[in-house]
């Protein structure tokens, strides 16, 4: 936690465990610590350094830690100062490129960007720069970076980035995916499903665009296209939009309010549920949740005479009006 502050994992642990005693020897810290002791006396020289511990008078050869307030609220200070002097220069930087844009061409709109690894740098870049919202088109095929991989997205979720997903139906035939998109939806994610997507689609704030090279490309290796604000941008926009709207709602497994609670279905049911009115087959959601085609059938068949319906739409409304939707 202290790494923001420019300590390293040495560097803090030794910090923690000076605190919690009156001072302790290079020697005995480094095998409290499990770490090499040339490692810890370099650490502890930084911290020395950065005013967070200093060499015992009383015993030498003993370091003790500076109080935590005063140490650490210094480093704070600074810290402060030096996020203060960076958005100062980015106002600059940033009054410069508009002034640099408003003489760049037409074309200039677009950024290609070269490479998988550079694509999944500005991947990662928009959604750490989005204070906003965060858009997405995800196609079956292989993405950017893969959804269990994309750290960044939980960390703008938790800072409060609104995400829309609207996620390809194929992409529910793979193992694992419905418990990944089950892990989003929990942690705040808004999710779709639809049908074929035209193309693989990211958009930070309505203001930045990063969609593939090729359109159809399986993989990031040709590169991609980072799109600005005009015509192009909003067109994207527009198409996004449109497939949101159109697309089906995925809601998590505890939907529905407390009247509804004793008509509640059970875990495995709402992922059933889910997964017909995504547009699954049958025997598509069986393998998905490691179900026979006969069990699912079944399974369907039961939700149909509990909600009193003969047809797989009406299930659908009423299991909408009933509050059963969920993953």
């Amino acid at each position: 936690m202290l790494d923001v502050l420019g300590l390293d994992a040495i560097e803090e642990g030794a910090y923690r465990r000076l605190i919690a005693l009156p001072s302790e020897s290079l020697e005995t810290l480094a095998a409290t610590m499990r770490v090499d002791v040339a490692d810890l006396a370099a650490a502890l020289d930084g911290l020395e350094e950065k005013g967070l511990v200093a060499r015992s008078t009383a015993m030498p050869g003993h370091f003790v830690a500076s109080p935590p307030a005063l140490a650490l609220g210094s480093l704070i200070v600074q810290r402060q100062e030096e996020i203060r002097r960076a958005q100062l220069e980015l106002g600059r930087l940033a009054e410069q490129y508009r002034g640099v844009m408003a003489d760049r061409s037409d074309t200039d709109v677009i950024e290609v960007v070269r490479g998988a690894q550079a694509v999944a740098q500005r991947f990662g870049q928009m959604q750490r720069g989005a204070s906003d919202e965060v858009l997405a088109l995800v196609k079956a095929s292989v993405a950017i970076v893969s959804a269990d991989e994309n750290v960044d997205e939980d960390v703008a979720l938790a800072r409060g980035v609104t995400y829309r997903v609207v996620v390809e139906r194929a992409a529910f035939s793979k193992p694992g995916f419905v418990d990944l998109v089950s892990e989003s939806l929990k942690a705040g994610e808004l999710i779709r499903v639809t049908g074929d997507l035209p193309l693989r689609l990211v958009v930070a704030d309505r203001s930045l665009a990063l969609l593939p090279l090729a359109p159809t490309a399986t993989d990031s290796a040709g590169g991609g296209l980072l799109v600005h604000p005009s015509g192009l941008l909003d067109a994207l926009l527009h198409l996004f939009d449109l497939i949101w709207a159109s697309a089906n709602e995925v809601l998590p497994t505890d939907t529905g309010t407390t009247e509804l609670a004793a008509d509640r279905l059970d875990d495995v049911d709402a992922r059933i549920l889910t997964l017909l009115l995504a547009g699954l087959t049958d025997q598509a959601i069986g393998g998905q949740l490691g179900m026979s085609l006969r069990t699912v059938q079944r399974r369907v068949s039961q939700l149909m005479d509990r909600a009193q319906v003969v047809t797989r739409f009406q299930l659908g409304h009423e299991a909408s009006r009933r509050g059963w939707l969920g993953v």
